[in-house]
């Protein structure tokens, strides 16, 4: 009788934490989840691995006309040196989230480091060498270095963090991932008073300080011996898809958006500055640039230290997040000729973008168990990707048809994205 209470009550608890994204498997406690209560050290560590991942990128984009000189290849040809990295990664992501749930997180993580920097090392020799081909080939595979860089680190996150912790670790990672963003365009600037591809071979010295921090000071929960099989493992990603998908998709594509927001819209910051009547060009521009984005990061330290996976906190942050905004950018519209005015709104915009991300990724690395987070992180981080990468060619053709089309359309995504938030988003009051 009194086993049959209890099976009922399990049942019942089950079913109504199911009721919220949170996997029931998330409720027990994790034996290395308890080991770590976020040491100084740990917290570095990991947020070594987002830093190096926008650095690979975007420490280039300020020597991407003196590569266009050198090589004699057009502006197009240059562009692909970003667009190739972040579709290869983008690509690549879901594949090496399944290999770090079959294996574990650190074993993909440690040799993905490696590829990186080697794949910076052989772009710096075809810059060397005038070798467009082999810049792009260096590229690729740095591209697929890159999809087991961050993307990994956020599940690393959720397997060795539990409750507040979690939380503030995410809001991190996120901070961190900003933090690489800012300082990128000013490092890669700095380097070019050397050479202009001084930052290729710069970049494995980033990857090889990451790859001993993770090394030596990111200690990872034992995974069972027992390996997933393919088949039942698709079929356990499909499952949540389908019992999840309602709000788990609408995840998705707010936090993408929210990227390719921000990012279409600093492309367009950067295209102005460098043209009459600023010409702003080289280190003042990256500051200028950083503005913005310094926004974004202290916003999203701050937005993951205090929701504690407060599912009531969490679903205003990102309403506000977003409505902020939406409010900001429809500003922008109007008042875009005004650059002071306009620095302004998108800084307020970041801070929006800086509410919504941590909240968001807290939900996702919560949705599931461990057994699955490496693919369901994977996923979202690929979106991302995907979103970063084509956003700069879309609003280079926006911006040739209308400045304006420009704001309209970026406010309007943000739209988007508040109402998905609002009617499908909906945690209960505590995210386990």
């Amino acid at each position: 009788m009194f086993k049959a209470k209890k099976k009922k009550l399990q049942i019942l608890f089950e079913s109504d934490i199911d009721s919220f994204p949170v996997h029931q498997n998330n409720v027990k406690k994790n034996k290395g989840a308890e080991q770590n209560k976020g040491s100084f050290l740990l917290f570095m560590s990991l947020s070594t691995v987002p830093i190096v991942l926008v650095l690979g990128n975007s420490m280039i984009i300020p020597v991407l006309p003196d590569m266009q000189r050198v090589l004699k290849i057009t502006q197009f040809q240059t562009s692909l040196t970003i667009t190739l990295f972040s579709v290869s990664a983008g690509l690549f992501i879901p594949v090496i989230g399944y290999l770090s749930d079959r294996f574990n997180r650190k074993v993909i993580i440690i040799p993905s480091l490696i590829v990186y920097g080697l794949g910076g090392i052989l772009a710096g020799f075809g810059a060397v060498w005038h070798s467009y081909i082999l810049i792009l080939v260096a590229r690729i595979i740095q591209g697929l270095g890159a999809a087991g860089t961050a993307p990994i680190a956020m599940a690393l996150v959720g397997d060795l963090f539990k409750g507040g912790t979690e939380s503030k670790a995410l809001g991190l990672i996120e901070a961190a991932n900003g933090t690489g963003k800012v300082l990128s365009p000013i490092i890669g600037s700095l380097l070019a008073f050397i050479v202009w591809y001084a930052a290729f071979f710069a970049f494995p010295i980033f990857c090889l300080l990451s790859l001993l921090a993770v090394i030596f000071f990111i200690k990872e929960p034992k995974k069972k011996k027992k390996k997933p099989k393919f088949k039942p493992y698709l079929g356990s990603i499909f499952s949540i898809l389908k019992k999840k998908g309602h709000w788990l998709i609408p995840s998705f594509f707010v936090g993408s958006l929210a990227l390719f927001i921000l990012f279409g819209v600093l492309f367009y910051l950067s295209d102005i500055l460098e043209n009459k009547p600023y010409s702003i060009d080289g280190v003042l521009k990256g500051f200028i640039l950083a503005i913005p984005l310094t926004g974004m990061v202290f916003t999203s330290y701050f937005t993951g230290s205090k929701i504690k996976k407060n599912g009531i906190i969490i679903r205003w942050l990102m309403n506000i997040g977003l409505l902020i905004s939406v409010i900001s950018l429809t500003f922008t519209i109007f008042f875009y000729k005004n650059m002071y005015l306009f620095i302004a709104l998108i800084t307020l915009s970041s801070i929006g973008t800086g509410l919504v991300l941590p909240c968001i990724n807290t939900l996702i690395t919560g949705s599931v168990s461990r057994k699955q987070r490496g693919m369901i992180t994977s996923l979202y981080n690929s979106l991302r990707f995907l979103g970063v990468a084509f956003g700069p060619p879309l609003f280079s053709w926006l911006v040739g048809i209308s400045d304006q089309l420009v704001f309209i359309t970026v406010t309007s995504l943000s739209a988007i994205a508040l109402l998905l938030v609002f009617f499908l988003i909906r945690p209960n009051k505590k995210v386990s």
